[in-house]
């Protein structure tokens, strides 16, 4: 598509030798590597904090020990603690961590197609997903190849997870300067961004144009980072990719609560104090527990989180940033092709809406089985679209910077595509530029659709507004009432709900109190 990619605002540089001598950043001197395309730097497994094991094991991260001479930056660090699976459809290799784990896992990556210093250019943070569980910088989907031959440096980033991510124990409380535990993940991410304002200008980058993002897992925590004051001035943007909901504005888990999940949980494990939990291997700690479960996610600690992300916002106390959020066709309970019946369409109707089950049932008829199906993937999609526009306008009344919101519409190719759709994460190949590192059977199609998303993220993360020259306009939240971004197959701003009833419906519905958690 080269009208899209010539129009870019930053438009990929001649191909030229990228930075080649070693880089000096926190710790001492790294040399990177040739990407696959020859003028593209690679900077992988940079330490940006000191190996997080043993009495360190649930400690915030501590500053990179030095190193002498030159380090090799020329493979992946460690990914995080996690099980490792090579698929689980419909997320096939190139959405899966496939190197070796560890505690010792603090490691980003850097790609720059920058050829000095001098350049300025626009940076990315990418924060991977995978339910704060499983994810790695080093997955090949989130390769920054593709996104830095558009001008942007990108920036892959590891983070505590599961257990070592976001245990909370009064102990840990108790010994903590700023008397708190749990959101070592957090502080992971913050930490790397304190890395990327003070050396990313060593790769050519802007440490005053950053922009932070992520999906799923990645989005939460994007969302996190924006309500969190430790993050102030670290970045301008953000990109939350399927994270972005009313439904979990006000939510949040207390301290005191985890606190008590934490005491169980080492009560589970034998161990009678902190100093016991410290010295159990990492397998020990990961092995599962019959009947007892660890919810792994931000606790409202006071510290890194005073309140819940959703009240930080209503009192305009975020770091107010320019963002870019959505959804996607296969999320939300939609599939391809639903196996509902009438009968059963009716009665989840009825124990999920309860008295407001006729009005839905009016709006989402179900006479046949064929209608019923219809009716689920329409009202799965209104409820998505309607729930983020919401958190959308929930936004902009403490927020000045603009938002932009999406809706994904775009089968991802390939054995089980009739089956999947635009499953959840399939956009991130296309808005990463990454399709090369799939052996998907993608079409010219495919590329051209690649080649227009990732032109909107690298807009975006330049200048905080994703349209440029040639690209289809993307109305930001406000300009067009009721409305949101259709990307992929069809890109053009569309209704969040299948009309004025039905949006009356959604609103009405997802602004009820949530119980609290």
């Amino acid at each position: 598509m080269r009208t899209v990619a010539a129009s870019l605002l930053l438009a990929a540089l001649p191909l030229a030798a990228a930075i080649t001598k070693p880089v000096k950043v926190e710790g001492g001197l790294i040399a990177g590597v040739p990407g696959k395309d020859a003028s593209i730097s690679v900077f992988k497994g940079v330490p940006f904090a000191a190996p997080p094991v043993g009495d360190l094991r649930w400690r915030a991260p501590k500053p990179v020990p030095a190193w002498q001479g030159v380090r090799t930056a020329g493979e992946f660090g460690n990914s995080c603690v996690q099980n490792i699976v090579e698929e689980r459809k419909p997320w096939t290799h190139e959405f899966m961590t496939h190197n070796h784990v560890s505690e010792d896992c603090l490691y980003l990556n850097v790609w720059t197609a920058a050829k000095s210093a001098a350049e300025r250019r626009p940076v990315y943070v990418y924060i991977h997903g995978g339910g704060n569980t499983e994810g790695s910088g080093a997955v090949p989907a989130y390769d920054g190849e593709g996104l830095a031959r558009k001008g942007v440096i990108v920036v892959t980033v590891n983070y505590r997870l599961g257990i070592f991510g976001f245990f909370t124990h009064p102990e840990l409380t108790r010994e903590s300067d700023v008397h708190a535990s749990g959101n070592y993940a957090i502080l992971d991410l913050i930490a790397a961004l304190h890395w990327v304002k003070a050396n990313i200008a060593a790769f050519g980058g802007d440490p005053n144009r950053v922009t932070v993002g992520g999906q799923s897992a990645g989005a939460s925590n994007t969302h996190t980072l924006v309500a969190s004051p430790l993050a102030k001035g670290l970045f301008r943007g953000a990109i939350a990719e399927s994270g972005s909901t009313v439904s979990g504005l006000m939510s949040g888990r207390k301290l005191a609560d985890q606190e008590a999940l934490g005491v169980r949980f080492a009560e589970a494990k034998g161990s009678r104090s902190l100093a016991e939990l410290r010295r159990l291997p990492a397998s020990e700690l990961t092995a599962a527990i019959p009947g007892a479960t660890l919810r792994f996610g931000p606790v409202i600690d006071g510290y890194v989180l005073p309140a819940s992300p959703g009240e930080i916002f209503a009192q305009g106390k975020q770091n107010d940033v320019a963002t870019l959020t959505g959804c996607n066709q296969g999320e939300g309970g939609a599939i391809p092709h639903p196996t509902v019946t009438a009968e059963e369409f009716a009665r989840q109707a009825r124990q999920r809406y309860g008295d407001s089950a006729d009005e839905y049932l009016k709006l989402y008829p179900a006479a046949t089985d064929d209608q019923a199906r219809a009716s689920s993937n329409a009202a799965a999609w209104d409820s998505s679209r309607t729930s983020m526009y919401l958190w959308a306008l929930q936004r902009g009344k403490t927020a000045k910077s603009k938002a932009y919101t999406y809706f994904w519409d775009h089968t991802l190719p390939g054995p089980d595509a009739d089956r999947f759709g635009a499953f959840h994460s399939s956009e991130v190949p296309y808005v990463m530029n990454t399709l090369d590192r799939s052996d998907r059977p993608f079409t010219a199609e495919d590329r051209k659709i690649a080649d227009l998303l990732s032109s909107y993220w690298a807009n975006f993360i330049a200048t905080g507004d994703p349209n440029g020259k040639g690209l289809p306009h993307w109305p930001a939240v406000g300009e067009t009432a009721g409305t949101t971004m259709e990307v992929g197959d069809r890109n053009a701003p569309v209704p969040v709900a299948g009309d004025q009833a039905k949006l009356a419906f959604w609103e009405k519905y997802l602004s009820k109190p949530l119980p609290s958690m």
